[in-house]
């Protein structure tokens, strides 16, 4: 199965809000959208005397995601629970977020989308930066983890993320160091939702940020859990591909599909391509790639993938990617129920004129044609003696 759909709330959306933007996405005949979790305000405060026994999950009006005992040694690789209760002096992290106010809002979120079939996958936010110094690293190792914490409550699949700039020296000790860090990172997503949730890394357009295809599938092949992202337009502008063609789709879509245990990822978009690393996302009409040629592609495999769009016009973009698959289904349904044309009638031989006396094929005379059958003959009139014929009476 093929699911399309928008990178955040739907443009057509009156409600601007991710109950709204899940209805209206199904409304549209979509069945995928990827929340976007861009802006982070988080707030630390001590835990308040009326809220001590209680549970995270329980307190209205607080959307906590980091629960901190402060006297013990503070462990990144061990999930907090959001069913412990809460003791004395426990340090409490809020964030403040417009798409939910309290947990108890993204369970009904969850309950929505799954009553109306629409796939949710969550996008971290954009600026991380694990090869800096310790502080931004440890900022964006939190960044990550709560963005598991929300996708957790909200039902969904992936937590969605990139992996910053290089580090100083060689490519290769960068892509070791990454290696050390998101390793323990997608364990404790894993550990955290109960296997629920996976943490999914994207390549990049930019050959300044760590994301080539070599690096995102090498690092999905060493790290337990982790699952690459199918993102086209960053894949075209950073190899300079035309994607034009099916042929062009064929060896991407495979690698990918080979290092996704179960449901490939993938995002498009029109691309519009400039100098190395200059590029811009566009509508998918005006963009140097195409997608046509990947869905006469996709209706041939039996895959299941979702397709996001990342493109300016969102939703409408989704639409037309489901438009194009849909047209080369019917065109290859269409090809498979007509029936084959039927084989041309040879001419009949001319019959062989062979020459009266000549021998056939086996050495034997040739029979002669059947002719006009002749009359018989009357038998001879007998000549016996005193038999005389009568005589005729006509004069």
């Amino acid at each position: 199965m093929i699911r399309f759909g928008p990178a955040g709330i739907p443009l057509s959306c009156k409600g601007r809000t991710l109950r709204d933007g899940i209805a209206d996405v199904h409304l549209l005949g979509l069945s995928a959208m990827e929340i976007q979790f861009i802006k982070v305000n988080p707030t630390v405060r001590p835990a308040f005397a009326e809220e001590v026994g209680k549970t995270p999950r329980e307190l209205p009006q607080q959307l906590v995601v980091q629960v901190d005992s402060p006297g013990t040694k503070e462990d990144r690789t061990r999930p907090f629970s959001l069913d412990a209760p809460i003791q004395k002096r426990d340090l409490l992290t809020t964030l403040t977020w417009s798409l939910a106010k309290e947990h108890a809002d993204l369970a009904t979120t969850r309950d929505i989308a799954r009553a109306l079939d629409v796939e949710l996958t969550l996008h971290a936010p954009y600026y991380v930066d694990f090869f800096g110094s310790a502080e931004a690293r440890e900022r964006s190792i939190r960044q990550v983890q709560w963005s598991a914490v929300l996708a957790a409550g909200l039902g969904a699949r992936l937590v969605v993320t990139h992996l910053g700039f290089y580090g100083p020296g060689p490519r290769t000790d960068s892509a070791d160091r990454i290696t050390d860090v998101i390793a323990p990172l997608a364990k404790w997503v894993q550990q955290y939702s109960r296997g629920h949730v996976r943490l999914a890394v994207e390549p990049s357009g930019h050959p300044d940020v760590f994301g080539s295809r070599e690096e995102v599938l090498g690092m999905t092949r060493k790290v337990k859990g982790l699952v690459p992202v199918l993102n086209l337009p960053h894949l075209a502008a950073r190899e300079r591909l035309k994607l034009e063609t099916a042929a062009e789709y064929e060896p991407l879509v495979a690698e990918f599909r080979a290092a996704c245990p179960s449901r490939l990822y993938a995002h498009f978009s029109g691309l519009e391509q400039y100098g190395p690393g200059e590029f811009r996302l566009t509508p998918i009409k005006r963009g140097s790639i195409r997608f046509d040629p990947l869905a006469e592609f996709l209706v041939g495999r039996d895959y299941d993938l979702t397709v996001i769009s990342s493109s300016p016009l969102l939703e409408h973009d989704a639409m037309y990617m489901k438009l194009l698959y849909e047209r080369a289904l019917t065109r290859r349904w269409a090809k498979m129920q007509t029936p084959p044309a039927p084989a041309p009638r040879l001419p009949a031989a001319a019959p062989s004129r062979t020459p009266p006396g000549a021998k056939g094929p086996a050495g034997r005379p040739k029979p002669k044609p059947a002719g006009r059958a002749k009359a018989p003959k009357h038998p001879p009139v007998s000549r016996r003696p005193g038999v005389h014929r009568a005589a005729s009476t006509r004069r």
